[in-house]
């Protein structure tokens, strides 16, 4: 690694723990999108109807996934198992439905194991962070940074879309050049198909 590279990824660092130090909890930031729908409003400085309508769907379906929401055994047993001090940081906003689809399984898979703490920091609010975390140049979220506790090193990152939905848009992008609304439907229902086992698989390889 030249100088160049270990400058930007001491600096990358600086951004994350100072991001770890704004970031909210799960259970925060589930109120705060549940506030955002009680006012109409979404998180961001941009306010649409769209956004809104946004943000009431996926308040509704991420209460869903919490409740219902299920871990297949053998990645429940090695989170469980799981001897690391890790903090999983997740880039997001309310009106992001592949966070809606993601966050809740991210939160129970945190839940299972005593050395991940799961923090959350809101997209538009956090620039410097998320640009050092694009996806193919875009601001795509949400975006999981999984940070050592330890060794103070970021050690890997996850998202926008779990693997086999990131083909499905892949494949499609090629074929058609843009997501059209009724591939957007076709991706949600995919999502409630897989019941989250695609995520839990991918997060699993972060600790594997």
């Amino acid at each position: 690694m030249n100088v160049k590279d270990t400058l930007q990824k001491i600096d990358t660092v600086a951004i994350v723990q100072a991001s770890l130090a704004q970031a909210m909890s799960y259970d925060a930031y589930r109120n705060l999108v549940s506030h955002h729908v009680q006012k109409g409003t979404s998180t961001g400085p941009m306010q649409t109807p769209a956004l809104t309508q946004y943000t009431l769907l996926n308040d509704s379906r991420m209460r869903r996934l919490d409740k219902t929401t299920l871990i297949p055994e053998h990645i429940l047993k090695a989170f469980q198992q799981f001897k690391g001090n890790q903090t999983w940081l997740v880039i997001t906003e309310s009106w992001c439905g592949d966070a809606a689809q993601s966050m809740p399984m991210m939160n129970k898979l945190a839940q299972m194991a005593t050395g991940i703490e799961l923090n959350i920091v809101l997209r538009d609010e956090h620039p410097a962070l998320m640009n050092r975390f694009l996806t193919n140049e875009t601001m795509g979220i949400p975006k999981l940074i999984v940070f050592d506790n330890e060794t103070q090193e970021i050690i890997g990152d996850w998202g926008p879309r779990p693997s086999k939905a990131t083909q499905m848009v892949t494949d499609y992008k090629q074929q058609h050049g843009s997501l059209t609304p009724e591939f957007k439907h076709e991706l949600q229902v995919w999502y409630n198909r897989d019941k989250g086992e695609n995520i839990a698989e991918d997060l699993y390889k972060l600790i594997a």
